[in-house]
């Protein structure tokens, strides 16, 4: 009896070719003498069936995931190409630099910065400033900030390449004493690199933008 030899009721109903309902094999191999190796058997197999409903699993939540931002994708797709309008750009850049941009001071002079160690923050400034105003590239000028065991020279060539900012316009790079004996932990760091704008009229117009923007929005209701 194919239950006498250890079989599992799986396996018996896949060798006879047809489906029958585990409580009637149950009754009907009552009486069956199990071999001594059945209870190890079966525990491999439920760990097999486990590893393998395991990795199923992980690969439906996968395969999930990938739809669910792919449905984002396909929402948000067509509301990134209006950034390319005149307006839209320039609401972007306002509320880039609210956020992260230096805030105007008649102290500190006609300039106003914005500094990330992300590229794409830097990046984003630099495209949409050239978008939305009469962008004058001498305007600029970009200083690397990193940590004392970082080689500036390495690093302001990394941000020349993503930036496409030419050597003469960068300043002298920024190495934090703090750091100093400290290594960096962070993979991939590569410091932060701060850009300077010379040009008041383009910040004071980006201030005034963010303001009326957040006026427009305070005045509905709940936060």
């Amino acid at each position: 009896m194919l239950r006498s030899l250890g079989k599992t009721y799986g396996e018996i109903c896949q060798i006879l070719g047809i489906n029958i309902p585990k409580s009637s094999l149950s009754w009907q191999c009552k009486n069956a003498v199990l071999p001594k190796e059945y209870t190890d058997r079966v525990k491999n197999l439920n760990l097999v069936s486990l590893a393998k409903a395991r990795r199923m699993g992980m690969e439906m939540n996968k395969y999930k995931r990938e739809q669910f931002f792919q449905r984002i994708r396909e929402i948000n797709g067509p509301i990134a190409k209006t950034v390319h309008a005149h307006e839209t750009g320039k609401i972007a850049l306002a509320m880039l630099c609210l956020g992260e941009a230096s805030k105007h001071n008649p102290k500190t002079g006609r300039t106003f910065s914005l500094g990330s160690s992300d590229p794409r923050i830097v990046i984003l400034f630099l495209r949409l400033l050239k978008q939305c105003f009469s962008f004058d590239g001498e305007k600029i000028r970009a200083t690397v900030q990193c940590r004392a065991d970082q080689d500036p020279d390495v690093l302001k060539a990394h941000w020349q390449e993503i930036t496409g900012i030419p050597s003469r316009l960068f300043y002298k790079p920024l190495i934090d004493p703090r750091t100093v004996g400290k290594p960096t932990k962070k993979p991939g760091y590569n410091g932060v690199l701060r850009i300077d704008y010379f040009d008041t009229k383009v910040q004071l117009e980006l201030e005034s933008l963010a303001d009326l923007v957040y006026n427009e929005l305070r005045v509905l209701k709940g936060p």
